[in-house]
């Protein structure tokens, strides 16, 4: 494979209004039950920790974090569905998790589908440990879904 063949390492950078329209065709691909320009437009203005991956000629990733309390909620976190696979959702969560110390947070939460598998064992992997459940979360074709909550616990760099 020569080197113009491989993909560019995407940069990780803050998000701003002008990459709404590039994070929704994510979004719209990757989701059937996607969030919303608003919901990603009130994030950015409430000063969440709102980061892209940009390869230069496209957004491939995003993810919104908030901090404030000593907690931090993992919102959203996605890979465009033609880029997943290439390690680029571990990153984006290493810069989020990066983040939240920064932001003095003891613990991070999400929520997960549990009909994503290949989320739920990322998460895993970045040492996140299952919680609780929330009853019919998640909107879901037929119905309503649970929520996986998780939680990682961000202890002293000196301990």
């Amino acid at each position: 494979m020569n080197a113009q063949a491989l993909p560019s390492m995407p940069q990780l950078r803050p998000m701003t209004e002008a990459d709404l329209e590039a994070v929704m065709r994510i979004e719209l691909q990757a989701y059937p039950f996607p969030w919303t320009h608003t919901i990603f437009r009130d994030c950015l203005r409430a000063g969440y920790a709102c980061w892209v991956l940009d390869r230069g000629s496209e957004l491939v990733g995003y993810g919104v974090l908030s901090a404030a309390a000593g907690e931090a909620h993992v919102l959203n976190v996605c890979v465009a569905p033609h880029c997943q696979g290439e390690g680029l959702g571990r990153r984006l969560m290493r810069r989020l998790i990066d983040l939240a110390r920064w932001h003095r947070a003891e613990r991070i939460f999400l929520e997960v589908r549990p009909s994503n598998p290949h989320a739920v064992a990322l998460y895993d992997t970045l040492g996140f440990n299952e919680i609780a459940r929330r009853a019919n979360y998640y909107p879901a074709a037929g119905g309503r879904e649970d929520a996986i909550v998780m939680a990682l616990e961000l202890l002293p760099e000196d301990a």
